[in-house]
């Protein structure tokens, strides 16, 4: 007799309905790309039993090209068309890259993301990420015997709105259909939750390659709540790297380097960081092309200091995801450690030391971010199994809102708001008889515009001429799951709307992305008073436009002497508004304000009598 396999609602599927998904960590050094097995979330190694794919591409003059190991052991003798850590370029300008005088590449800037000249031709960081994620796609359809339903990508947590949008792009140019993006420390909080069965507050440390991400969540009984998030995209691996390379040709007093010099010594950098992690100490020697013999010794001393303030830039954004979460070191339960460069012994003891406590490092800090992807890409594509239901919190990084009259930021939505999330809010405008109001989403902590960052700008016409004050604009922000904002404007009495995707140019300098936090607190009075004077400003303007309209229309009703009065007073606001002196603005706005109020009262009651001529009072319905 047949078999009948039976799967209750919710149940896991049949084998035969079982929807082929993946969770891929597109990492700076490496990618991974894992997908879950009878109930088990795996690595999926290549065909040598390789768990990772070094994240580094190769371009031929023949159109070849080459992914993984093979490109890798290129990088010296093909460094301009090698191309290495291509996550660090996702999204940036080329004023936003870090140490671009060593990098070996030919970089064309121009509108949006910088771009890389190559024999294949210019090659965009979106183009270069998606050769290695078809390298990843074709690893899972072969060791899964099928095509991919879709996938759950990994970014930091960091990652601003072009660097997301980037990844996204990149895997549709790939073949893949996203499923969502998950932010790093997300990911690994759900394998690590998930395997430890973990309740109570957790922090995430993940250092990666080009990237740093620390998040604060809240495991309980399938809730990964996420308190709070800080980090750095530009900070990681690669720095350190960079550090013991500076320290070589310190040490060696060696002379400018060729490119494939400086590619080779890159490589030993990066491989005595490696070393002297593991060993205590580690031996460089290598011959360059100019001759020059290189024959030193890191030792983890060394190491340690003159990688310090490195250490130490992980350390700031972590205190202050404490302080956003309301917490202090004695609530948190545990410290997951994420990232390949969490294994350095420098973050190990200066996490442990924060923390009051050894670090957890009992999943592979390699492996982590990419299992959890696969535990939530399983679930999206639905492939649901008893107990696998669980409620993700995750929360935006950074503050999202309008510019206002004055170039002051309205705050629609605060940051750590749990994501997805959608909010409105009415505007108004600040003239009489405007038809059109130009919207500037704005991202940041500031109170004025110049000190945020802009994300989009984009313009509403067709508003219905009245008097300042009386249109209704709602403006609604709406944050996807993948952390991707849109934004809308509707006019509320004819209904008239227009929207945007921010899709901005390119992504947050370096200097924005560790400062804009600190910068909101360290001027906190500053910009308490200078929003105080903004707003005074605005409030002036537009009292002087009223009076200017009253005086054209109704001068007659005024005395040579009352008119003067006025002119004066008048003067007085327009000669102090220019300053920084608020009281000053106030006391002028008041001063104009009693020379006025006879006069409105004139034009009250003239405007009465108009309305009244020739009526009967019994004609007057009261």
């Amino acid at each position: 007799m047949a078999l009948l396999q039976i799967a209750e609602p919710g149940e896991s599927a049949a084998p035969h309905e079982h929807r082929l998904a993946v969770g891929i960590d597109l990492g700076t050094t490496n990618t991974l790309v894992a997908t879950v097995r009878s109930g088990m979330s795996v690595v999926l190694n290549d065909v040598a039993g390789r768990p990772l794919l070094p994240s580094v591409v190769n371009f031929a003059a023949d159109g070849t090209v080459e992914v993984g190991f093979g490109a890798e052991e290129k990088q010296s003798s093909d460094p301009k068309n090698t191309i290495v850590s291509v996550k660090r370029f996702m999204g940036r300008g080329r004023h936003d890259i870090a140490h671009i005088e060593t990098l070996p590449y030919d970089f064309v800037d121009g509108e949006g993301m910088v771009r890389l000249k190559t024999v294949a031709g210019v090659k965009s960081p979106v183009e270069i990420s998606a050769e290695i994620l078809k390298a990843v796609r074709a690893r899972a359809e072969a060791s899964l015997g099928g095509e991919l339903t879709g996938a759950v990508i990994t970014v930091p947590a960091y990652f601003d709105d072009a660097q997301r949008q980037a990844t996204k792009d990149a895997a549709r140019l790939a073949g893949i259909n996203v499923l969502r993006l998950l932010n790093e420390p997300t990911a690994a909080a759900i394998a690590y939750g998930l395997d430890n069965s973990a309740e109570g507050i957790y922090a995430v440390f993940d250092l990666g390659g080009g990237t740093f991400d620390i998040s604060i969540l809240r495991l309980s009984k399938g809730v990964f709540e996420v308190m709070a998030t800080g980090g750095d995209s530009a900070l990681g691996g690669d720095d350190f790297d960079h550090r013991v390379f500076c320290w070589i040709i310190e040490q060696a007093k060696l002379k400018p380097l060729s490119l494939h010099d400086a590619r080779l010594l890159q490589m030993r950098a990066r491989e005595a960081k490696e070393q002297v992690s593991q060993h205590g100490r580690a031996p460089i020697t290598v011959k360059l092309g100019s001759g020059e013999y290189v024959d030193v010794t890191l030792t983890t001393e060394v190491f340690t200091e003159i990688t310090r303030t490195l250490v130490q830039k992980t350390l700031a954004p972590t205190r202050k995801a404490l302080r956003d979460a309301g917490l202090t070191v004695a609530d948190v339960r545990g410290v997951v450690m994420v990232g390949g460069s969490t294994r350095m012994p420098q973050i190990q003891h200066a996490v442990a030391e924060l923390f009051k406590q050894e670090p957890l490092n009992n999943l592979d800090p390699d492996k982590v971010v990419a299992l959890g992807a696969a535990i939530q890409a399983n679930l999206l594509a639905g492939n649901r199994a008893a107990g696998d239901d669980w409620l993700l919190l995750d929360v935006i990084p950074l503050s999202l809102g309008l510019e206002t009259m004055g170039g002051l930021v309205e705050k629609v939505i605060p940051r750590n708001s749990t994501i997805p999330v959608a909010r409105a809010q009415d505007f108004t405008t600040f003239k009489d008889g405007q038809t059109a109001m130009a919207v500037h989403v704005v991202q940041g902590e500031r109170e004025l515009v110049s000190d945020c960052r802009s994300l989009a700008r984009f313009e509403l016409r067709g508003i219905p001429p009245m008097v300042a004050g009386a249109a209704r604009i709602r403006v609604t922000f709406q944050v996807d799951a993948d952390g991707l904002l849109s934004v809308a404007a509707r006019e509320q009495t004819t209904g008239h709307e227009a929207r945007i995707e921010v899709k901005p140019s390119y992504g947050l300098t370096d200097d924005e992305i560790a400062g804009m936090l600190k910068d909101s607190f360290s001027h906190a009075s500053d910009d308490a008073f200078r929003r105080a004077l903004r707003e005074a400003q605005v409030e002036a303007q537009r009292l002087l436009e009223a009076t200017q309209s009253a005086l054209h229309e109704s001068a007659d009703l005024l005395s040579t002497l009352e008119r003067a009065h006025i002119d004066a007073a008048v003067a007085k606001l327009q000669s102090v508004i220019i300053g920084d002196d608020r009281r000053a603005i106030d006391a002028a706005m008041q001063a104009l304000s009693a020379a006025t109020n006879e006069f409105a009262a004139r034009r009250m009651n003239r405007s009465v009598q108009r309305a009244l001529a020739g009526r009967n009072v019994d004609q007057l319905s009261l």
